[in-house]
Order: C-alpha cells, then structure tokens, then sequence
C-alpha cells in the first residue's frame, strides 16, 4: 500500500489557484507547495490579461458536439475544459457544460474514459478534470476510472514482482506489456488527487490500490542514476546526463549517445525529467531521497525556458506544463544554476509565454512532434501553466 500522503486539496474551480495543489498544513518531510513569493502585481496583470485572450479563443474552439480537436480523443476535451472551469465571470458555463457532458459520454462499461484508444492516457486526463469541476456526481466516474487504471498497472510475469524493466508502469494502452514515464506520470498524478477527493465518501471507499512500490521500481528504471537503476544505459551515462529522466527504460526520445569505450548512454532530457520528479512526488516520496535530489540537480544544470532541454522545440509546451507543475511543488522559489545564480522560474516562464502568444490569444508550435501542430492542445498547456503560477507570482 502506498504511504499516507500528507494533507493537499484538490484545486477550487475559482481563477488562478496554485492548480491542482494547495498547501500542506504543516510542513513535513515530503514535497510540497512552494511559498508564495513577493507579489508582483504589475506581472499578475499581465498573466490575467494572456490568460482571458487565450481562454476565449479557446472557447470558440469547441465543436457543437460539446468536444475539442478530434472526438477520438477526450483528452484534448479533458485539457481544454480544465483550462476553462479556472475562468470566473467568463461566462463559459455553458461551454464548460457541453465539455464535461462530452467526457461522461465517453464512460466505458471498463470505467475507462476514452474512445477508440490510448486508454489510459484519455482516462487520467478525463479523471482530473470531473474532479476539478467539483461536482460530487462524478465520483462513481472517477471511482470507477481510478479502479480501471489501477487494474491496467503493467504487470507481465510474476504478479506482484518487478521482474520485468516495464512492471509498475503504465503505457497510452493497457495489457501491452508496454509502459512509459509519460502515461505513468499522468496516471499516477490521477490516482494521487482521486485518493483525496474519495476520501471522505464512504459510499465510494477504495478497493483496490496501486502497487506502489512497483510503480517506484518502474520510475527508478527510467533515471540516469545507476546507484539506483540497474539497467545497463543508466551504468553507461556520462556525468552530463546523470540525475534526468529518459522515456522509458532501454528509450529516450532525446537519442542516444556512444561512449568512448563504446558502450551506449541514453540522454536526459527535460520534459521527461519534470515528469520523473512529478511521478515521484506522486508517490509519497521523502524530499530528500537521493534520487530525487539527483533530478533536481540536473534540471538546475539543464534549466531552460527557450527551449526543452535536450530535445530543442520538441515538445517544448508539454515541457513547460511538466516544469511548471513540478516546480510549484518545490519549497524554493529559484533555482541554482551552475554558476551560481539563481534564475526566478516563475517570471521567466510567464514572459516566455508572453512572447510565444499570437495576437489573437492562442499558443502553437512550429515544431509539430508530440501534436503540438495543434493550438487546441498547445494552448491549454499555456493556459493551465499561466493559470497555476498566477496567485505565485
């Protein structure tokens, strides 16, 4: 079973909260929100006015069946509407509803919440934002969804053993024998928040539970750290790639790299990094175990918001909803760069967001890989990152 998870609340549906998490009410050993720093009001301005341009044009996006981008993937819906339900006196409500609407229609007999595929992914996502609306009938839904992913933790020889490189995690599809930090993250934040909101109704008690301590051993396998990872390319990784997160273990999307001795390292990259310190965040994990000050170190070595270290613009809006996501989390309000410095993330994000807007409120990506061709989906990362660092700044 996994550890009690210290007292955090699921995100209100009012504008501009700290998204998804408040603070601890008292502070422990484990991760949690980060002090709030000096308000810059002149800054919290500018957020509130990029955020109501984009949160507009987003609306207006919406398909008359009540979706966003292609029906086949409620998670776009899930995304965008979780974008929108922080917007008070926006008069959205309707949009909101059509959206939410969509997303039951999507209830699967499984409890899954998907259509045509990537279960899992359109589950987590679809479960996080019947939450976030807070409305108490959708807890059988996000019950049922939280059993369903439960259910699908890769698990392929040996039950209840971590005997394969995959076990613990979970993937876009279950039952593949297939798993990625990406999908696993997704899940895990999913699972983690779900606990809370069922926590207090007895009529939706939890059943059935994550085997933890496997989806641990699967999010170990994934960092370049071989004090704690036995796989081969974790041996094998230079010192520059050391602490960071690849995709899954044995892949990074960021490539590979020869060693001299011609051994092969798998780099680090940022999104997946962010995503490594969310998952274990997720898991209950002490702040101060050795693994996750190794991927705190090497994003402090890695930071960037021109780019998704070690991947360039792939991907770059996902890396930014990851690192604005995990770095809310943390108690520090800057980060100690190698030379010394301390870089304020929190403003840095926001103006690179600023100039990234187009003139009529959306965000796009020339780089297409990953979807991020799309402005649908582009832009409520850029919405729920501004959204979570507003009351922060």
């Amino acid at each position: 079973m996994k550890p009690t998870i210290p007292t955090l609340l699921l995100a209100a549906t009012t504008l501009f909260c700290t998204a998804h998490l408040a603070s601890a009410q008292k502070k422990t050993g484990k991760l949690q929100v980060g002090k709030p720093a000096p308000a810059d009001l002149s800054l919290r301005n500018e957020v509130e006015h990029a955020v109501s341009k984009g949160a507009m044009w987003l609306a207006k996006q919406q398909k008359p069946e009540g979706h966003w981008g292609e029906p086949d993937y409620p998670a776009m819906t899930a995304l965008a509407v979780s974008s929108l339900l922080n917007q008070p006196g926006a008069k959205l409500e309707a949009q909101i509803k059509k959206g939410l609407d969509f997303l039951v229609a999507n209830v699967k007999p499984d409890g899954g919440i998907y259509n045509k595929g990537m279960s899992a992914y359109n589950t987590s996502l679809g479960m996080m934002t019947l939450m976030q609306s807070g409305d108490p009938a959708y807890k059988p839904i996000v019950l049922n969804a939280r059993n369903f992913l439960v259910r699908h933790q890769t698990d392929i020889d040996k039950p209840g053993e971590a005997d394969n490189a995959f076990d613990g995690g979970l993937g876009y599809t279950p039952d593949r024998g297939y798993a990625d930090l990406s999908n696993t993250y997704l899940a895990l934040e999913a699972l983690y928040y779900s606990e809370q909101y069922l926590k207090n109704s007895p009529e939706h008690q939890l059943k059935m539970d994550l085997n933890w301590k496997m989806a641990i051993e699967f999010i170990s396998k994934c960092q370049n750290r071989p004090e704690s990872n036995p796989m081969e390319f974790a041996k094998n990784a230079p010192e520059a790639d050391r602490g960071g997160f690849v995709y899954f273990p044995g892949q990074s999307k960021a490539g590979e790299k020869e060693q001299p001795d011609g051994k092969v390292a798998l780099r680090s990259y940022g999104s997946m990094s962010y995503a490594g310190l969310l998952s274990f965040i997720y898991a209950d994990m002490e702040r101060d175990d050795p693994r996750i000050k190794a991927v705190r170190e090497w994003l402090g070595k890695n930071y960037s918001t021109k780019e998704n270290p070690g991947m360039g613009q792939e991907g770059l809006f996902y890396y930014y909803h990851t690192m604005g996501k995990a770095l809310s989390i943390l108690e520090e309000d800057t980060l100690v760069l190698p030379d010394g410095k301390k870089a304020n993330w929190r403003a840095d994000l926001v103006k690179r967001l600023f100039d990234l807007q187009d003139p009529q409120g959306f965000w796009l990506n020339e780089n297409g890989r990953w979807w991020e061709k799309d402005p649908v989906l582009v832009t409520s990362y850029a919405l729920l990152t501004l959204e979570r660092l507003h009351s922060s700044l």
